[in-house]
């Protein structure tokens, strides 16, 4: 067979084509999330670290993988014109994962200036090649898995990448905990990125063995701002992105510095802080299904309307973490705030997906999902890039709140807050998500239910989790409190609204009637 033929669009996609290209998907989801795994995240940036970085190019490693989505722009035209997407993702990720090939070496080069210099442009290679494939990847998923299936089929691939993610931190954890055991940090840094690019091939050679469908028969030819213009002009489609472009700038201002946070201005090691990000996995892991369910059950924006301000919180209350002295209680602070930042997280990020995908028009998936990715990455790019220029101009800076008790026996000073730079960082991005949560309430979705409705259905969805997960009664018990005690309270106040209807009924029926000549007699009197 030939490469065209067997990387070729099908006419038709049989129903055991389809199971088995799921599976590969399957495969490819795990060893992709491998390579992001032990290749970027905390350890990218434990690794910019290792090496020198300041502030501004922790910042530009963040944003890379947003500002490279800007490619996704004449990839539509090329997907357009060419209509094999399936060879178009497997040759952009063939390049873009044999980018990661010279960090192998790059620990071993002890010049910062050009090891740091290489290192950013060889994400900045890897991001753009994988935006690439992103916009041909997406289109063709949008064609290949039918719609009633889209959140069963994006649940149970983000939970391959959840689990997949949690396997790879912890062994890049007891990697980086042991380095002179394993022959010193340089050797470990060169392992971790010599394993995710053998991740990357395999994920490679799995994604090219799924099936494409055939594209739907072009329109007339439009010019490449004509096609973007498109779903500018669906007004509900723009709200979606205005949400999720303020939604990007908001939490990318914060969340990249997370680590350096941990590690510089509250002093941590850095296996404590992998420790964070594996409990983060585990608790996007626990509730992902259940997100999935609730997703296809009702809508993503109800979903996002209870994960998002979740997540904000999350975000917010980092702050506190930094007020704490004891660093036992901080630490154990961190654990419980970052295993409801999976779990809010987990919410989001199926949700926002699925609901570009949901909004998108069938047959015009690439245009108005490589729209969204380009304004959303612009938004999202911009976000870290600021805070890297900002930080050193808020670590010079310092705001400090305190409330004072006088009595005779002295002054007391309660709930002291002192906010020194990354603080300001996680105020302000709270803030901003709050804007983009009030853009959220603009989308329209078909499916959608009131947010009292979907808090009920989260807390049912985590009792009948806990039940088939624990044999504690105690648990199940406290799980189904909330649920029993939030339907109750339901029922009480409508209870009370009928029994005030029918007293307003009883006093109408009970009020004498006056007859109009009586009252028109009063009234001239």
């Amino acid at each position: 067979m030939k490469p065209s033929e067997f990387l070729g669009p099908r006419a038709e996609v049989s129903e055991p084509e389809l199971r088995r290209g799921v599976r590969d998907l399957m495969w490819d989801a795990a060893f992709a999330s491998g390579v992001g795994a032990i290749n970027s995240g905390v350890v990218l940036a434990a690794f910019a670290l290792h090496l020198g970085a300041p502030n501004l190019v922790i910042g530009m490693l963040a944003a890379a993988p947003f500002w490279s989505q800007l490619i996704q722009a004449p990839t539509v035209s090329l997907v357009e014109r060419v209509r094999r997407r399936r060879q178009i993702c497997i040759a952009a990720l063939a390049v873009g994962r044999l980018a990661l090939a010279p960090l192998i070496v790059l620990p071993f080069l002890h010049q910062p200036a050009i090891a740091l210099t290489v290192l950013i442009v060889a994400i900045a290679v890897h991001y753009g090649f994988n935006a690439v494939c992103t916009c041909s990847w997406n289109s063709w998923i949008r064609d290949l898995i039918p719609e009633r299936e889209l959140g069963a089929f994006t649940a149970r691939r983000s939970s391959y990448v959840a689990a997949v993610t949690l396997i790879g931190s912890l062994v890049a954890g007891v990697a980086l905990d042991r380095p002179q055991s394993l022959g010193g940090q340089d050797v470990v840094f060169a392992g971790l990125y010599a394993a995710g690019f053998a991740c990357g091939i395999m994920s490679t050679f799995k994604l090219a063995s799924a099936p494409e469908p055939m594209m739907a028969p072009p329109g007339p030819p439009m010019h490449l701002g004509r096609l973007l213009r498109l779903p500018l002009r669906d007004g509900n489609f723009r709200q979606l992105m205005i949400f999720l472009s303020s939604w990007q700038f908001a939490v990318n201002l914060a969340t990249p510095f997370i680590t350096v946070y941990l590690l510089r201005q509250l002093g941590f090691g850095l296996t404590f802080v992998l420790a964070l990000s594996v409990v983060s996995q585990l608790s996007n892991l626990a509730v992902l299904r259940g997100w999935g369910v609730l997703s296809d059950r009702f809508s993503n924006k109800s979903v996002l309307a209870v994960a998002a301000p979740s997540f904000i919180a999350c975000i917010a209350a980092l702050v506190v973490a930094s007020q704490i002295e004891n660093r036992l209680w901080a630490a154990a602070y961190l654990v419980v705030l970052h295993a409801f930042m999976g779990m809010a997280s987990a919410g989001v990020g199926l949700a926002s997906g699925n609901i570009a995908l949901k909004l998108a028009p069938r047959g015009s998936a690439t245009v108005y999902i490589a729209a969204n990715s380009l304004i959303t990455s612009a938004a999202a790019g911009a976000a870290p890039i600021l805070g890297g220029v900002f930080a050193d101009f808020f670590a010079r800076r310092k705001l400090t709140l305190s409330l004072q008790w006088s009595n005779p026996g002295g002054v007391y000073e309660l709930l002291p807050i002192e906010l020194v730079q990354w603080d300001f960082y996680f105020l302000i991005a709270a803030v901003l998500g709050l804007y983009a949560l009030h853009r959220l309430t603009m989308v329209k979705e078909q499916g959608e239910i009131e947010n009292q409705q979907m808090v009920q259905e989260v807390l049912l969805q985590a009792r009948r989790t806990v039940r088939n997960l624990s044999p504690v009664a105690g648990l199940r018990v406290a799980t189904a409190f909330p649920s029993g005690l939030m339907i109750g309270l339901q029922r009480l106040r409508l209870e009370a609204r009928r029994e005030r209807l029918r007293a307003r009924r009883r006093m109408h029926a009970r009020k004498p009637s006056i007859p109009r000549a009586s009252r028109t007699t009063a009234g001239n009197t």
